[in-house]
């Protein structure tokens, strides 16, 4: 099937514009590892002009253009958004294929989504309006006090290639819900239908510079958004690495950020739990997205009474997983996002064999794909808590294996890793998993389940996975800046200090004296 995939310029001002330099950068398709577009490569030139645009636009008309106006008013773009995602639902999960590997039936999943987020922060946009000047309950008399939720100004959004038009979505539209104006610079491995949803902002007729969008190479774009001045404040979905630099960058001029970063995230299943049902969760949470998952459970931590025989059924699982041409019906693992990312995944499983691990499946290139990027979902046992493959992201489809005998061991093996992104725990004992809950260092914790993710509650991380939380009302939060009011509505003086007499009261004082 032959995909054309749109030639689109930088959107800037609400307009489509040439990259001052020129540049473009080639698309490659992971699953045929041809040439198949390009999209534009902004530099600091072009950065330097989105960044005036949303300026311009958020004090536009003393902020009555968008920061100043009412939820209710920034909802109608957020639901006229969600409601052409939906109309070219087809189209662009097609696009999203071919820019990233991921299997058909996961992208058009993932345009559901990001409808759903928007007209998920439009009705809280709504709802805003009403939580303005909420007095508080205070204990003196003689004051009323109230808050103002307002928006925090310019934002740079800076998003990952697993999931492009999610992730973005995930900061835009609370974002914007909020009256924040914004520059999205997405993946240069993955742009492409964040570029189509420049074309859906032209098509609702959003306010020119509300929402700006930059691709190009994170050096050339990236970096002058973290660091820039008039940016204030920086939300970053990415790797640990480049998530420090970022925190370091907005340090400079003390700016708040949120990062939504790495993860080595365990999952433990005890011997009471399901084996099939915990074997299919157990290849969800570590292949899904190719492996490719921020929050993917890929350190299985197994009770040893029932090792040998869940191992056998893991097996049993990912044979069954269909790894073809991702466009193919029935596709459920797809070509890793590029042939670097490729050899980073391979090499942490040589590794791993170099370092004395078995590679019990997977290991290897599919025999029937000699073209593409693609990997055999893979499991590694013997593995020890000093190898690489125990402590360090892989982002691919590679899940590792220890065994433990009591709960406290599974505990600890859980929480012996720099992340704190997510955490799975398979049971039937729903005390334990309580007690588990409580005791796992993570932002989420699934149980008798693993990835499940939902507009209504919090996503984020602990440790280095990140800070602040995204999604729900906690994702709007990060975008409001917090304004108390106090009002003075006693008619009495104050009285801290003795008034100053009047000139007839001095004058009187004098001739007493």
């Amino acid at each position: 099937m032959a995909i054309q995939i749109p030639s689109r310029q930088l959107f800037i001002d609400g307009e489509w514009r040439e990259p001052v330099l020129k540049k473009r950068i080639p698309i490659i398709n992971p699953a045929t590892e041809e040439t198949v577009g390009d999209i534009p490569a902004a530099t600091t030139e072009d950065v330097e002009i989105a960044v005036d645009a949303a300026r311009r636009a958020f004090s536009r008309n003393g902020g009555k253009d968008w920061a100043s106006t009412s939820g209710a008013f920034r909802a109608k773009f957020l639901r006229a958004i969600a409601s052409t995602v939906l109309e070219r639902k087809s189209e662009l999960a097609l696009l999203e294929v071919v820019d990233t590997g991921k299997p058909l039936v996961e992208t058009a999943s993932d345009m559901d989504g990001v409808a759903s987020c928007f007209n998920y922060y439009a009705e809280l946009a709504e709802a805003l309006d009403a939580k303005q000047k909420a007095s508080i309950s205070i204990p003196v008399q003689s004051f009323k006090s109230y808050v103002l939720k307002e928006p925090i100004g310019v934002i740079a959004l800076i998003t990952p290639w697993n999931y492009p038009l999610l992730m973005a979505a995930w900061k835009i539209a609370p974002a914007l819900a909020a009256g924040c104006t914004a520059i999205l610079k997405p993946s240069e491995l993955a742009s492409v239908t964040c570029l189509e949803l420049a074309e859906i902002c032209r098509q609702v007729d959003i306010p020119p510079g509300v929402l700006n969008i930059v691709t190009g190479l994170g050096s050339e774009a990236g970096a002058l958004l973290a660091s820039h001045p008039h940016i204030d404040k920086i939300a970053f979905t990415g790797s640990t690495a480049t998530g420090i630099k970022v925190m370091t960058a907005a340090a400079q001029m003390v700016k708040p950020i949120s990062l939504e970063l790495g993860g080595k995230s365990p999952i433990i299943v005890f011997e009471d739990g399901d084996l099939n049902n915990a074997a299919e969760w157990t290849i969800y949470g570590c292949f899904k997205t190719n492996g490719q998952i921020c929050s993917a459970t890929s350190r299985l931590i197994v009770h040893e009474s029932i090792a040998a025989d869940f191992l056998v059924k893991l097996i049993d699982w990912s044979k069954n997983i269909k790894i073809s041409d991702p466009l193919e019906d029935g596709c459920r693992l797809g070509a890793i996002i590029s042939k670097g990312q490729y050899e980073k995944v391979m090499n942490f499983i040589s590794t791993a064999k170099n370092e004395g691990a078995t590679i019990l499946y997977g290991g290897a290139r599919p025999q029937h794909l000699r073209k593409g990027f693609f990997i055999e979902p893979t499991i590694i046992t013997d593995v020890s808590t000093s190898m690489q493959i125990w402590r360090e992201e892989v982002f691919g489809p590679v899940l590792c294996v220890k065994t433990f005998s009591t709960e406290n061991e599974a505990i600890e093996l859980a929480n012996d890793t720099d992340y704190g992104l997510g955490a799975a725990v398979i049971s039937k004992d729903l005390e334990r998993c309580e007690r588990l809950t409580k005791a796992l260092q993570a932002g989420t914790v699934w149980i008798n389940c693993s990835q499940p993710c939902f507009d209504q509650t919090a996503w984020g991380g602990n440790k280095r996975s990140g800070i602040g939380r995204e999604l729900g009302e906690w994702g709007l939060d990060s975008y409001l800046s917090i304004k108390q009011v106090t009002h003075y509505i006693s008619n009495e003086p104050w009285g801290w200090y003795s008034p100053p007499q009047s000139s007839e009261e001095l004058e009187r004082s004098q001739k007493q004296n």
